[in-house]
């Protein structure tokens, strides 16, 4: 007689549990209590209501209107009506959205270089056999305590003839050694009998790097762009130490000349003067413009930041 063995049942049990089920626990792990499990989404819904609740209040003045806002004394919690009067202003092409429009031309070009630079950079010197490696690192690796200041920068910006350029908002800050040191972690991870192969095959280091190690470098890849693009649109200092002329000015500088300094952008004062605009609305308009894409595109990186930014500074 064969022995016969009883194949694992498929079925329900063995199926894999969905993106809402929770992970199996060790068998040495106790299942949570009640209270504890009570308490984590007590203190997860407060840290929440924390973030959320501000810029609800930041949206809803946005979109109310000048009778709504006096109503309520100022920021409004609850919406009564929506007008999109304050946004229809801002975009009507005043100053509001050419600061927009040069804010997102530096980003995009800004974050082109830096990140063109930077993996470079890291692939450069996550290779041992590059010349003089350790000395360049050395180097890199002083900048991250060692500045000149500001005054010698601001005269190298200026013996440069950078002032009132948009390579000011650039060039100055277009490095981050940080970044840096993340993608070399991540490319010295990278099979090195990988990339001998494809030198084998008498691929060079420029193909070997666009061909295999990009393509195998997409998480830590898409963060470092988040941050350098975040760190672009978020910039205020350059444009307000090297720019003097207001027509230059980004997104961010406008912001701050409207909220700090209550200076109504240029096509704006009339309107604010006049009561058909709250100059409030504008405020928190102007905030929800800036505050947009980076909320738009966070959740499409975020699923990259444990992979991207573990690995690469685990590694090397």
């Amino acid at each position: 007689m064969t022995a016969v063995i009883d194949e694992p049942a498929v079925g329900k049990s063995a199926a894999k549990p969905g993106w809402w089920a929770a992970p199996p626990r060790p068998v040495w792990e106790e299942p949570p209590s009640k209270a504890g499990l009570a308490s984590k989404g007590l203190v997860l819904g407060l840290a929440c209501l924390a973030i959320v609740f501000p810029l609800w209040i930041v949206v809803v003045t946005s979109l109310s209107s000048r009778k709504t806002i006096d109503e309520a004394g100022g920021l409004v919690m609850v919406p009564k009506g929506i007008t999109f009067v304050a946004y229809q202003e801002l975009l009507s092409g005043g100053q509001v959205t050419r600061a927009a429009v040069i804010s997102v031309l530096v980003t995009l070009v800004g974050t082109a270089f830096s990140m063109t630079v930077s993996v470079l950079c890291a692939y450069g010197l996550s290779r041992s056999g590059s010349l003089g490696h350790r000395w360049i690192l050395m180097v890199l690796l002083a900048t991250m305590f060692f500045s000149a200041g500001l005054i010698p920068t601001y005269l190298l910006v200026q013996t440069l003839g950078l002032t009132d350029s948009y390579l000011a908002l650039i060039l100055p800050s277009a490095i981050s050694v940080f970044n840096i040191l993340v993608l070399r972690g991540f490319f010295m991870g990278i099979s090195s009998e990988l990339i001998d192969s494809a030198r084998i095959d008498g691929a060079g280091d420029f193909r070997i790097l666009w061909q295999i190690v990009m393509p195998l470098s997409r998480a830590v890849l898409a963060v470092i762009t988040l941050f350098y693009a975040v760190g672009y649109w978020s910039a205020w200092f350059n444009a307000s130490l090297y720019l003097n002329d207001q027509d230059m000015m980004p997104l961010q500088n406008v912001m701050i000349q409207l909220v700090q300094k209550q200076e109504a952008p240029v096509g704006l004062g009339q309107a604010i003067k006049t009561g058909q605009l709250s100059g409030l609305a504008v405020q928190m308009a102007v905030m929800v413009m800036a505050l947009l894409p980076v909320t738009v595109l966070s959740p499409f990186v975020q699923r990259h930041f444990k992979k991207g930014m573990l690995t690469g500074a685990v590694k090397g």
